[in-house]
């Protein structure tokens, strides 16, 4: 049974990722901040017949949080196979690039960037262990800088400054961490669900958590042949559904 950690895992696309998982018979640590939230996560899941699924805390923002949890997975498990960094913060708006205080922005780079990094080379060992490791950083399209750059795009005119140079720095990482990772078994791809209708957005999004879910978990449980090093997006129509950078 593979075992697999989801940070931010206790709502909306982490949870809906967490129920696909367990249905495939995988094991689940489900990521949340505060554990008596998490435990109640849970326990109905349990009740809705979700197995192999334990809620473990962390919180990517504070190294000893994640090195705690880090101890847990090693102590019960010996090794980890996935790793999905979800956690993520939109931080406060407006978000302009003329006045959007440095407090604000590194707030949310603490959660987006910093702690995907800090998660990764905490489990980096563990992942190391398993036969098919696979790292995927739950990414935005909102940070590719080449959309970002093109009038026509759809989404060309929502700047928003801490969000989107959170997630362009976390595809640069992603790009960084696949290639010093590339000959081993790893996998590691920046993920983008699409504009997905969940508390982070106010519902506004047309995707639903199942697509969004089913798109990270497509791109996550691969096989050997899979690519690494890529950005894949749920709101790209071609066949490759490979964002541009």
């Amino acid at each position: 049974m593979k075992t697999v950690l989801i940070t931010g895992a206790n709502r909306s696309i982490g949870l809906e990722i967490t129920k696909q998982l367990s249905k495939k018979g995988l094991f689940v640590y489900l990521g949340t901040r505060d554990l008596a939230k998490g435990k109640a996560v849970v326990a109905e899941l349990n009740q809705n017949g979700f197995e192999n699924i334990e809620a473990i805390e962390i919180d990517v923002t504070k190294p000893e949080s994640v090195l705690a949890a880090q101890k847990i997975v090693e102590n019960e498990k010996g090794k980890l196979d996935i790793l999905i960094n979800n956690a993520g913060i939109s931080g406060e708006f407006p978000q302009s690039a003329l006045d959007t205080s440095i407090n604000d922005i590194q707030n949310v780079f603490n959660t987006n960037f910093f702690g995907v990094i800090s998660v990764t080379q905490a489990f980096l060992e563990l992942l190391k262990k398993s036969e098919s490791p696979r790292i995927s950083n739950i990414t935005s399209g909102l940070g590719s800088l080449t959309l970002h750059s093109d009038p026509s795009w759809k989404y060309y005119n929502f700047k928003a400054t801490s969000y989107i140079t959170s997630k362009a720095a976390l595809n640069a990482y992603t790009i960084t961490l696949a290639y010093e990772l590339k000959d081993l078994p790893f996998k590691v791809n920046a993920i983008d669900p699409g504009y997905t209708a969940t508390d982070f957005n106010h519902h506004s999004g047309p995707g639903t958590v199942e697509s969004a879910a089913t798109f990270i978990i497509k791109h996550t449980v691969t096989d050997e042949n899979a690519p690494t090093g890529k950005f894949f997006s749920n709101d790209i129509e071609d066949s490759s559904e490979m964002s541009p950078w």
